[in-house]
């Protein structure tokens, strides 16, 4: 850690996501010298790091525990950035206290995402509406750096977007800012992910006798995810529809996205556009036209590659988005974020 900088805290680092969270920050280059203090829940046992994940051995102390979590704890260690990759109720706990106390905010969760009330009446809020949650949600910024680096940068609060909505957002976003999409035709989003993002709870449907040699599809017309794209693309319900399904595979995330757009386009009008929109985020990588991405090429990477096919027409296209769920779509997108809050270059302790 560079001289004159306060010490970074992570909440939250049993899960798959939390288990990337720490493996990059102990690997990032401005970090070096001063690892994260890592946070259990209040009045938890402290237990070492490589306990709870061995493949983090070699890249930090055996030593190094991950403590219980307390505001006293904090102010002793002057943190001044914590990272939430906590359950969103315990978010929302969290995050009034921790801006009330002069901290900075990355959180992972869903928690403050979504600005109107209708989109986060998915997640049934017990404090929606009141006073405390209204004040802090208008100090969260959705964190997609491509679309928000400039209000990230000043942000005490920075909302991660959700991993199936970064996937979908980055490909569709340029096109739609262009106005050429005809939205009255409707956009279609048929995204599959990799069980990872399910989380780290076992549950039904990601056991391994249901998930393997399978392909389903879930919560039509109802995912979480929905809210996050209507707002970021400025679209309505009616514009799209998003279908979800589980891949058979640990991590990644691909996207098959239909569009029409209002007049003909060419192939290489379309690559323009995405290339001109995305000239300064060197972690979304675009394909010429008719190159296709696949998960094995973004898999354990920070990118998320986009392709596309445009019809003979020159009024339909398919554009096709991949990532890993647990780096551009969480953990690694997180450490994006604070590169971009601490003024560093994006692609530090990335690539």
């Amino acid at each position: 850690m560079q001289q004159g900088q306060s010490q970074i805290a992570v909440m939250g680092v049993t899960g798959y996501a939390g288990a990337e969270l720490a493996r990059l920050l102990l690997g990032h280059p401005r970090l070096a010298g001063t690892p994260p203090l890592f946070l259990g829940r209040e009045g938890s046992a402290r237990e070492s790091l490589t306990a709870i994940h061995p493949q983090l051995a070699g890249l930090t102390p055996d030593q190094l525990c991950v403590e219980p979590f307390s505001w006293e704890l904090l102010a002793a260690r002057d943190v001044k950035m914590l990272f939430l990759a906590t359950p969103h109720e315990q978010s929302r706990k969290l995050v009034p206290e921790a801006l009330e106390r002069g901290l900075r905010v990355i959180d992972l969760s869903g928690a403050w995402r979504l600005e109107d009330t209708a989109n986060r009446a998915v997640y049934k809020f017990s404090d929606e509406g009141s006073p405390v949650a209204e004040r802090t949600q208008s100090e969260a910024v959705y964190g997609m750096p491509e679309l928000h680096r400039d209000a990230i940068a000043k942000a005490r609060l920075v909302a991660n977007p959700g991993c199936y909505a970064t996937t979908i957002i980055l490909a569709l976003k340029p096109l739609i800012a262009a106005g050429w999409v005809d939205l009255d035709r409707g956009i279609i989003c048929d995204a599959k992910s990799g069980v990872s993002g399910a989380g780290k709870e076992p549950t039904a449907k990601t056991h391994f006798m249901y998930a393997a040699d399978n392909l389903s599809a879930y919560a039509l017309f109802s995912h979480r995810h929905t809210g996050e794209l209507l707002e970021q693309l400025e679209v309505t319900a009616d514009n799209i529809t998003f279908t979800p399904h589980l891949l058979p595979i640990p991590r990644g995330i691909l996207a098959t996205i239909y569009v029409t757009f209002r007049e003909r386009r060419t192939a290489e009008e379309i690559e323009t556009c995405l290339r001109g929109f995305y000239i300064e985020s060197p972690m979304v990588r675009i394909h010429a036209a008719g190159q296709l991405p696949q998960i094995q090429h973004v898999v354990r990477t920070n990118f998320c590659d986009l392709g596309f096919q445009l019809a003979p027409d020159g009024r339909r296209a398919i554009v096709i988005s991949c990532l890993d769920n647990l780096l551009k779509g969480a953990a690694g997108q997180a450490v994006q974020n604070l590169n971009v809050m601490r003024g560093w270059q994006q692609t530090e302790g990335l690539l």
